[in-house]
């Protein structure tokens, strides 16, 4: 792919090499001023790295569906969608933000994801009536809060005549999901993210739209402060070669429980409903007085009292959890999301181990440490024991 005219703009800072966001600006010389801008709705952030890849053909619906966690047979033009697909054991391989418009699905993925997604899908059509295509090469991605934020910088494009604006699900739960975290104060309400699929020769018109002050860029930075805030799981972030949905709670964006005939369905269902999830996600507000920020995996300790500790005994600690992505958020701080065991007591005192330093943190439950089944299985009286 060619480099993005974003990295051209005044101020533009590259992401760090090698992280998630590689081939796009981290920010345009004030990230905390861009969060502002971008939850206004007045700014777009290049996703120029992501990767998309299309499904044409009259069978391309009912074939995703019959692979996926999300009900996608009866999508309709324009609504947009999450899907992941797994793998035989329920732990998360892929996750597509899914979009048709009556022609062709789109799939926006994670960019060193979609060669492999797209080589996946095309061994999988047998004798179906699709056709698979990477078109990374050929459009590109833009986000924002806002519509208006969007259209200030290159036109909605609707090769089918339907506009290719993906709306994050994750503000509401879908119907046909499950929420584990409570409803009372959960912040998805405020995540308004869209995603326009354009020409990646627009990128240049989005570009130039900005240098003219029609509307602001937000670099990545900003993304991810947002994205944490609302606690709104990544794959490319807080997934790793174990994690099933419920750990993340995206059972409420991107699976929906009445479908079936799915790898990895039978866990889904079982951890649900007769299960708890093994592991956790947290949001962690740390302590920002040494200004060191996590890197992702760092250790998340544990520290225990004992009942009756010795003179001078110093607290037994052990590792509960790691970090998956750390931010500086506008008004939040410093803060970050984490997958800690599901045991770890939601007031554990918690430290971060990171660049040789202990940064103490607070934890919030997003899936709660007492999450449990969803059915009530009756238990059977014992063979051979009468009550009278």
């Amino acid at each position: 792919m060619m480099e993005s005219p974003f990295l051209a703009l005044p101020g533009a800072v590259a992401a760090a090499p090698g992280g998630v966001d590689t081939g796009v600006a981290g920010h345009y010389g004030n990230p905390i001023v861009e969060q502002r801008h971008l939850e206004r709705g007045d700014a777009i952030v290049d996703l120029s790295n992501r990767g998309v890849v299309t499904v044409t053909g009259p069978d391309r619906l009912s074939w995703l569906h019959s692979m996926a966690s999300q009900a996608l047979a009866r999508l309709q033009p324009g609504e947009g969608t999450e899907a992941l697909l797994l793998d035989a054991s329920g732990r998360v391989e892929h996750a597509a933000h899914v979009i048709d418009d009556g022609e062709t699905t789109w799939l926006i993925v994670e960019g060193d994801e979609a060669a492999g997604i797209a080589a996946f899908l095309d061994r999988m059509r047998f004798m179906l009536r699709v056709e698979v295509a990477d078109a990374s090469g050929d459009v590109a991605v833009l986000g924002a809060m806002s519509t208006s934020a969007l259209d200030a910088a290159t036109p909605a494009f609707a090769p089918a005549g339907v506009a290719l604006d993906w709306v994050d699900p994750w503000a509401h739960p879908r119907p046909g999901g499950h929420q584990y975290a409570h409803d009372a104060g959960h912040p998805a309400s405020d995540w308004h993210w869209i995603e326009r699929i354009v020409p990646r020769t627009a990128l240049a018109e989005a570009a130039a739209a900005v240098r003219a002050g029609s509307v602001d860029a937000a670099g990545s930075l900003a993304a991810e402060a947002l994205r944490v805030a609302a606690w709104r799981p990544r794959l490319a972030t807080e997934v790793d070669d174990r994690t099933i949905p419920h750990e993340l709670d995206w059972l409420r964006s991107a699976v929906d429980l009445g479908k079936g005939c799915y790898k990895g369905q039978e866990t889904v269902a079982k951890v649900l409903n007769l299960g708890r999830p093994p592991r956790r996600l947290v949001l962690l507000h740390l302590d920002g007085s040494d200004t060191v920020l996590p890197a992702p995996g760092d250790e998340v300790v544990g520290e225990k009292v004992r009942p009756e500790p010795a003179a001078g005994e110093a607290p037994e600690r052990k590792v509960v959890g790691r970090i998956t992505t750390a931010v500086m958020h506008h008004e939040l701080g410093p803060v970050s999301l984490a997958v800690v065991k599901r045991a770890v007591p939601a007031d554990l005192p918690l430290i971060v181990l990171s660049h040789g330093t202990e940064i103490a943190a607070a934890q919030v439950e997003i899936v709660p440490a007492d999450a449990g089944a969803a059915v009530e299985v009756p238990r059977l009286p014992r063979l051979g024991v009468h009550k009278g």
